[in-house]
């Protein structure tokens, strides 16, 4: 087993950083949020393909089952 220092984490001093940067602090620049422009984007589209995918498999399954004569429009 690895033995300790005498010196606790009680009796230590807290660490101060030994270099400080000798740059001018610059003013940070404002920064101006912008929105994003109204108009069709990546959630239309999704929508409309899982649309058409939902209608797709419907139709689909629909004229499975008009092959035994259960389907709706088949």
């Amino acid at each position: 087993m690895a033995k300790r220092s005498a010196r606790g984490a009680r009796g230590a001093k807290a660490r101060e950083p030994k270099a400080t940067s000798k740059k001018p602090r610059r003013p940070s620049a404002e920064v101006e949020v912008v929105g994003e422009a109204p108009g069709e984007g990546v959630e239309t589209g999704i929508l409309v393909i899982t649309t058409l995918v939902l209608l797709a498999a419907f139709l689909y399954v629909d004229s499975l089952r008009g092959i035994y004569g259960e389907g709706m429009f088949f």
